[in-house]
């Protein structure tokens, strides 16, 4: 019994770490970033987005787990940027990030 609960957290789990809920992309400047977990190190960061001059900023929070994408990120840090993302809802827990939205590829917009 243990083992079937076990199967199918597995199977639930890389399922939806494979499907995508929603995908597109954002631009604007990221603000923080920085590798945090306990066990599970995954780069989470914040990137500002502005529409109009003057206006407020909306900021969105998303997640890095792949540590190619996050030097990419490191080295375009202060630089407007337009990233990539997936969001991934119903992850059983926060080991594999803070957020649902995880970036999978970064670009400097001029």
């Amino acid at each position: 019994m243990l083992l079937a609960v076990a199967i199918l957290f597995a199977l639930y789990t890389a399922a939806v770490l494979n499907w995508s809920y929603s995908q597109g992309e954002r631009a604007g400047y990221v603000q923080k970033f920085s590798q945090k977990g306990w066990v599970c190190k995954t780069w989470e960061g914040e990137l500002t987005m502005v529409s109009m001059p003057g206006s407020l900023a909306e900021k969105f929070l998303f997640t890095v787990r792949d540590d190619n994408v996050a030097a990419k990120i490191n080295k375009t840090m202060g630089k407007r940027v337009s990233i990539v993302y997936e969001e991934h809802l119903g992850l059983p827990t926060s080991c594999f990030g803070d957020t649902a939205y995880f970036v999978s590829d970064v670009r400097q917009v001029d």
